[in-house]
């Protein structure tokens, strides 16, 4: 997930109940890859070390598009590399 959304915007559905303070995330460990670009809210993040990612809004916006496969394509990579050791 290299720079996750870093080649353009995604249409996604969002649920804004609450949001990830990201002056609480310790930078150091821990790296924005999403932001909305309405209310500037931390939409996603991911560790810089361990293989975890995260997401606050629903990837599986489907039927229709299908901008954040490339989500569950990575979800599945880290699975593989995890079996692997």
């Amino acid at each position: 997930m290299d720079g996750a959304c870093s080649d353009g915007v995604e249409i996604t559905s969002h649920n804004h109940g609450f949001a990830v303070d990201p002056d609480s995330l310790n930078l150091n460990t821990l790296e924005t890859t999403h932001v909305n670009l309405n209310d500037q809210t931390l939409e996603g993040f991911r560790h810089r070390e361990h293989p975890v990612f995260c997401v606050q809004y629903h990837p599986e916006a489907a039927p229709g598009p299908h901008d954040s496969h490339y989500l569950f394509d990575e979800f599945a990579r880290m699975m593989d590399e995890g079996k692997k050791g």
